[in-house]
C-alpha cells in the first residue's frame, strides 16, 4: 500500500478502491484528478514478477494489441520501476489480465510431466471452456507470450461458469 499511495501522488492519481489481489500484488482502482477516466494500478511484491509482467505491457502496447480473440487485455499507462507498480487502463468481460507469471520469447523448460500436471489442473478449473483457453494461450504464444499462471480469475469470460 505504501508504494500504491506514493505512485498514486507521484502521478496525481486518487486511488479509490482495491480491485483484487493475489500472490503477486494488489491491484486498486484510481482517477486521474484533472480527468474523468479511471485507470487501475498494480503494485507488484517481487522485483522478477513486475519486470515479466511489465515487459508484457510493453510487448502488447508496442504491437498495438487490445484484444486477443475478442478477450480485452488491459493497456499500459504508466509504470515505476522503483515502487513496482504498473498503471493500466481498466477493461470488460471478456478479458485477460495478470502478466507476472508469463514468460517472453520462449516457454520455460520444465519436464514434461509438470507440463503434464499443469494441463490437467488448467483442465480441471477451466472444465468446458479449456478449448477456448487453449486458444487464447496459443494466440499469446503468437506474440512470443507464453501465459502460465492462467485461472478463470485471469481469463474472464461472458459466459455463466
Amino acid at each position: 500500500m505504501p508504494n500504491a499511495r506514493l505512485y498514486a501522488d507521484r502521478r496525481q492519481l486518487g486511488l479509490e478502491a482495491r480491485r483484487g489481489s493475489g500472490k503477486d500484488g494488489i491491484v486498486m482502482v484510481a482517477k486521474r484528478k484533472a480527468q474523468p477516466a479511471k485507470v487501475a494500478i498494480k503494485v507488484l511484491r517481487w522485483p522478477e514478477a513486475y519486470v515479466r509482467e511489465k515487459q508484457v505491457y510493453e510487448r502488447l502496447r508496442d504491437a498495438k494489441v487490445e484484444t486477443v480473440l475478442g478477450f480485452n487485455v488491459p493497456l499500459l499507462v504508466g509504470s515505476d520501476d522503483n515502487l513496482r507498480v504498473i498503471e493500466m487502463t481498466i477493461v470488460e468481460q471478456p478479458f485477460v489480465l495478470d502478466f507476472a507469471g508469463a514468460h517472453l520469447d520462449a516457454r520455460p523448460d520444465f519436464p514434461e510431466e509438470i507440463w503434464a500436471n499443469w494441463e490437467t489442473e488448467k483442465r480441471e478449473q477451466f472444465e468446458a471452456r479449456w478449448p477456448k483457453v487453449q486458444k487464447i494461450l496459443d494466440a499469446f504464444e503468437e506474440l512470443g507470450i507464453y501465459l502460465l499462471d492462467v485461472s478463470p480469475g485471469n481469463i474472464a469470460f461472458l459466459e455463466p461458469e
